[in-house]
């Protein structure tokens, strides 16, 4: 015979499967909402998104998923951590603004635009900011110590202040102010480029060919372009350039201070300088987006304003992110306005057609590009306009790949890129007189080889060598031989 149960013991059974649940759920509480706080940051360490860290007494909560490293502390990056006000130092919130930024100064000016610079501030917990006045409005907010105001109206005095910020939202007093006056005119340092420009890299290194002071390159070049930035390897997407100690032991002590005075002097003779990136070995990490952008835009800034130049060079020839570069371009041109320089150097393979990278770069930066000289050389065969392939070295080689080019660059944006001595490349050099050549064949149909242009290109941009140290070689036969044709072209 069955045992008879309670009426308690029924309800007991009937509501224990439910009474278990809320026990494991209320054990498990603990450990899930533990599985989230990560302790003290630390680098080399993966964080997901809504991971809790203490640093420097504060909490921290991550807004994206990242793998830490140093330098990339939370207060110093807040679009990877965000402060979380009472979580840290036995529950008070940070209270205690940075102290007000110092030596506020002018390090340059165009008619458009005024670059500042500071001395950084000091918090409690860390600075995670500045805030630029112009007059009494907020104009921008950038992460180092320092800023370039841009679109800013010719020939007028403009006054400035700088207020840095911690996570917590405690913003300093505002700086002593600075006022700077813009320069009269359009575009930066040196005036106005001519219709039809010379193109020549310098170096900055030393490699078998000349070694060169900057204030010696020849008159006959318009654009004297830097090789190389350097990556920082401390900070992703940052760069770096200093003149390389090899190159100035050589030069008997050349500095950056006296390559600073030469870049003055090119600008007082109407010519732009500007500084590259890449090169056959050299890149940038833009392979993410924050904080890379910002490094690059940020590092880049800094040594444009420091040196004094025009604008920058894309030499990328290992690969590159067309998106975030993109990004890192436009927001460094909106930093340097109107008389900004963009230049790039596709390798031949790279305008085979309209979808590559270097393609889809240039037609998201066309409104801005001055100049694509494309590097016809150490590229063997390539594909003409016609279909044919073409050997290099050949002015039918210049002449049939720039047609190809021209269905999807502009006229006034392309360029002839070619070696200045047989020396400075692998394969493709030609005589200076055969660019001259193909540019007159490109411009007005005459001085063709074989290949004949489907359509005359008077507005054709000009042409390029690597290098003009290289050129030195030769006692600078190809900015003698091509200069001059440059200015006779219509």
């Amino acid at each position: 015979m069955r045992n008879a149960c309670s009426p308690k013991s029924k309800l007991i059974r009937k509501f224990l499967p439910l009474l278990m649940m809320v026990v494991l759920v209320v054990g498990l509480a603990p450990s899930i909402a533990a599985a989230a706080d990560r302790g003290a940051w630390a680098p080399n360490v993966a964080y997901a998104v809504n991971d809790t860290v203490t640093y420097s007494g504060s909490t921290y909560k991550a807004i994206q998923p990242h793998t830490s490293l140093v330098g990339w502390e939370p207060p110093n990056v807040p679009a990877l951590w965000q402060f979380v006000a009472g979580g840290g130092g036995g529950g008070t919130t940070d209270t205690q603004a940075p102290t007000m930024p110092t030596n506020l100064a002018v390090t340059g000016t165009t008619s458009s635009s005024v670059s500042l610079s500071w001395t950084a501030s000091t918090d409690n917990v860390g600075v995670t900011g500045y805030d630029v006045y112009q007059g009494t409005s907020k104009v921008m907010t950038v992460a180092g110590t320092t800023a370039t105001v841009t679109g800013l109206s010719a020939s007028t005095a403009y006054t400035f202040r700088v207020a840095a910020k911690d996570a917590a939202g405690n913003v300093s007093p505002q700086s002593a102010a600075v006022t700077a006056t813009t320069q009269s005119g359009s575009g930066g340092g040196g005036g106005q480029l001519p219709k039809h420009v010379l193109t020549g890299y310098w170096h900055n290194f030393i490699n078998g060919s000349s070694n060169l002071k900057l204030g010696d390159v020849p008159d006959q070049y318009d654009i004297i372009v830097l090789a190389f930035a350097d990556m920082d390897p401390s900070k992703p997407g940052g760069v770096t350039f200093n003149v390389d100690s090899s190159l100035s032991n050589a030069l008997g002590g050349y500095t950056n201070a006296d390559l600073i005075n030469d870049i003055q002097a090119k600008h007082a003779k109407g010519k732009k300088v500007i500084i590259s990136i890449g090169g056959e070995k050299g890149n940038v990490n833009l392979g993410s987006a924050s904080p890379n952008i910002a490094n690059f835009v940020d590092s880049m800034s800094n040594i444009i304003t420091t040196y004094g130049l025009d604008g920058i060079d894309i030499d990328l020839e290992n690969g590159m992110n067309v998106a975030n570069l993109t990004t890192a371009v436009k927001q460094l041109q909106q930093r340097f306005g109107s008389g900004f320089i963009l230049t790039m150097a596709p390798q031949t393979i790279d305008m085979q057609s309209p979808n590559t990278t270097y393609m889809q770069l240039y037609n998201n930066l066309k409104d801005i590009t001055t100049v694509i000289n494309v590097q016809y050389y150490n590229s063997g065969c390539m594909l003409g306009r016609d279909g044919k392939c073409y050997s290099q070295g050949t002015v039918d080689f210049l002449t049939a790949l720039s047609d190809l080019s021209l269905q999807w660059v502009a006229p006034s944006q392309l360029g002839i890129g070619v070696p200045a001595v047989p020396a400075a490349a692998g394969g493709g050099y030609v005589s200076p007189s055969v660019v001259n050549n193909a540019l007159n064949c490109l411009a007005t149909g005459t001085g063709c080889g074989s290949y004949k242009p489907v359509a005359k290109y008077p507005d054709i941009r000009g042409a390029m060598t690597w290098s003009i140290n290289w050129d030195k070689t030769s006692n600078y036969n190809f900015a003698g031989t091509v200069k001059p044709f440059l200015v006779s072209m219509p």
